[in-house]
């Protein structure tokens, strides 16, 4: 099991200040975002964002992108793309892309819901991995489908669903630990065992729910918000323990949208947390 950090989560740090701060806390790898965003006064974690690749300039940032990485000795553990399956021509220069880094991994979007009946949706979305899995294993690389709250596949049986039949070596699932408290909540270990060998990638981020606001009839409202990884509503360290349990040896990638440290502080002590929660210890 090796650590990293997906860039969406760096937005005040430029590539090579990311690179840098990473490799001397001692994190094993980066994924980067590679995504054409808007500006903003103030680095954002989805818009300004210093540590985002655009897309436009992807091919000719690719020598960049492998010399910062390689140069500061981490492993590219993803390219956390935001191309829909559906975006023909961004998802194969994402493929493209990542076979020429040597990232190996690339996720790309699924629809989000309510631009048609779900069934439709769905239906099309199967119908474009079917077809992804077939590119992607020609560039030699895999694509991922994240678990992801208001999509098509926000949880472990729909993604099953998604992609079943579907070869495994070239098509996978993100397991997004945070994203499930917010939709798709179902039994974790019977989630991550019913993967099995789709089960390709993780993201670890942790959120809470809390009241909003009480309408006048007494009505609560409630709302998420994202939360350091020891104090959200999942169980972090017993995440990994199934993932351990279970004989699952690949990238557990952070993307902590918690706000209430500063960047560095955050990003350290998120590596100490999950080495403690690793081997068992207090952290």
């Amino acid at each position: 099991m090796r650590f990293s950090v997906f860039t969406a989560a760096l937005p005040q740090w430029t590539p090579q200040q990311a690179v840098e701060q990473l490799a001397a806390q001692g994190w094993d790898g980066v994924e980067w975002r590679v995504v054409d965003q808007q500006d903003a006064p103030t680095p954002g974690f989805w818009a300004g964002n210093r540590c985002t690749w655009p897309l436009a300039t992807l091919e000719e940032d690719v020598p960049r992108i492998r010399e910062l990485t390689v140069g500061a000795g981490l492993a590219f553990s993803g390219i956390g793309g935001y191309a829909l399956c559906d975006e023909h021509a961004d998802v194969d220069r994402l493929l493209a892309a990542t076979a020429a880094l040597g990232a190996e991994r690339v996720r790309v979007r699924t629809p989000a819901l309510g631009a048609a009946p779900y069934p439709e949706l769905f239906a099309h979305a199967r119908r474009c991995f079917a077809d992804i899995a077939g590119r992607a294993a020609r560039h030699g690389v895999k694509v991922l489908v994240e678990l992801h709250h208001q999509t098509v596949v926000s949880s472990s049986s729909a993604a099953l669903r998604l992609l079943e039949g579907v070869d495994p070596d070239a098509v996978g699932v993100i397991h997004d630990l945070g994203n499930l408290v917010i939709e798709g909540g179902e039994d974790i270990r019977a989630g991550l065992e019913m993967l099995g060998p789709y089960l390709a990638h993780v993201h670890v981020k942790n959120c809470a729910w809390r009241p909003a606001e009480t309408e006048v009839d007494g009505t609560v409202r409630w709302e998420h918000a994202w939360a350091e990884l020891p104090t959200g509503q999942a169980d972090v360290a017993g995440y990994l323990r199934h993932l351990t349990e279970l004989g699952y040896d690949g990238w557990v990638t952070v993307e902590d949208f918690s706000t209430d440290r500063p960047l560095a502080e955050r990003t350290a002590a998120n590596l100490s947390y999950l080495r403690a929660a690793r081997a068992g210890v207090p952290a």
